[in-house]
């Protein structure tokens, strides 16, 4: 099972059915608005804006499961991503991606791809030191942080998965290679 066999929830309620992605590369990503990486929207946003109109979309999943650092509304969460980071791909309803209420379709992307992909010592010990911080991660293939990134084929399949630290500019070749 994909994740494109799943239903998931919009930040206004509504049911999303992931199926409509079919035939289009994707990038999952859980996101916080009080985020050191939060900054990472530009760089989510240039990637939208190139590739959207060739079959890439973004995911975009709030998740307040890291220092609380996704506070507020699901709307308030939308409108603080327009405005400073003018975002056009729009967020699903906030979510829990480790535990026991975890979204399926984090679920799915964990078992597809349990391990961040980490380039360079400095990122390695970096990572090390925010797993510590995590409450959350405490099994094996666990989200570490907000903005875990996982790049998904066309069929629904995590192919890739990108830790916190990585910069979505650097996954342009990837799905480059997908589309």
């Amino acid at each position: 099972m994909g994740i494109y066999d799943l239903k998931v929830q919009m930040r206004n309620g509504q049911d999303y059915d992931l199926s409509c992605l079919k035939g289009k590369v994707s990038l999952v990503v859980n996101t916080a608005t009080g985020c050191g990486f939060t900054p990472q929207y530009e760089a989510l946003e240039n990637l939208y804006e190139k590739y959207n109109d060739r079959g890439f979309e973004i995911l975009d999943f709030p998740c307040d499961q890291f220092g609380h650092q996704a506070p507020g509304s699901n709307d308030e969460i939308h409108s603080f991503c327009t405005m400073k980071y003018k975002t056009q791909f729009d967020q699903f309803a906030k979510i829990d991606v480790n535990g026991e209420n975890e979204s399926r379709v984090f679920s799915i992307l964990k078992s597809q791809q349990p391990n961040d992909e980490i380039k360079g010592l400095k990122n390695k010990i970096s990572m090390k030191a925010i797993k510590k911080l995590s409450k959350t991660c405490k099994n094996n293939g666990d989200i570490i942080w907000n903005f875990t990134k996982f790049l998904v084929d066309k069929n629904g399949n995590a192919v890739k998965r990108y830790s916190p630290i990585f910069n979505p500019s650097e996954i342009e070749k990837d799905i480059l290679e997908l589309l």
